[in-house]
């Protein structure tokens, strides 16, 4: 069985030009860039025979992939796809006293101590542990779906890939992500593979 997943993250919102920290509790749309770049990929992958498209329960994942919801793709929205909960910094420009907060926590994380989180947010294993069934359910309940669509946000998209990888949390940083950046990933049924590593070509 193959399995192919196209997993994206979400195109650009004023948030994150404006630097202001979203995670799962800021539900902000995409601005006029990121429209473009939802039109750009609807582009470059409409003749992809996708049987489904799964998205956050956040309208940006949502916008992001609207061409093929209104070409009539079937479509499900799963909070096992939200961004993580950055807890009280959500909402909020980032400064330098919260960058040290922040990058001690990923430092943490590149430690091990995934269990770690902000004030009120979730940790890594957080994450991780509500993506789980997820991944069952696309590898396991639907054996008809062997090409799908996924579109998420950045840190909970490391923590997918991980998972999807068998690589340790700690090492979520390996995967770089920009807006509407592209992850190929195959399943073979037995191990997963990446046939594209943040591939933005479609943008150009």
């Amino acid at each position: 069985m193959l399995k192919k997943i196209y997993l994206i993250r979400h195109g650009q919102t004023y948030f994150n030009v404006r630097g202001i920290v979203q995670g799962s509790g800021v539900d902000a749309p995409l601005n006029d860039v990121g429209h473009q770049q939802a039109a750009q990929f609807h582009a470059a992958y409409a003749h992809t025979p996708f049987q489904r498209v799964y998205m956050s329960t956040l309208m940006r994942t949502h916008q992001s992939v609207q061409p093929f919801l209104d070409a009539g793709l079937p479509s499900e929205q799963h909070r096992a796809l939200d961004e993580i909960s950055w807890g009280h910094r959500e909402g909020t420009r980032i400064t330098p006293e919260e960058d040290i907060e922040y990058h001690g926590l990923l430092r943490a994380w590149q430690h091990g101590d995934t269990h770690l989180g902000l004030p009120g947010g979730e940790s890594a294993d957080d994450v991780a542990a509500r993506q789980r069934p997820f991944i069952d359910e696309i590898l396991r309940g639907r054996p008809d779906e062997d090409t799908i669509l996924v579109c998420m946000h950045g840190r909970a998209m490391r923590v997918l890939l991980c998972q999807l990888l068998n690589y340790p949390l700690s090492a979520m940083d390996l995967f770089e992500h920009r807006n509407l950046c592209l992850y190929r990933v195959h399943y073979t049924g037995s191990m997963f593979s990446v046939r594209s590593f943040l591939d933005t070509g479609h943008l150009c």
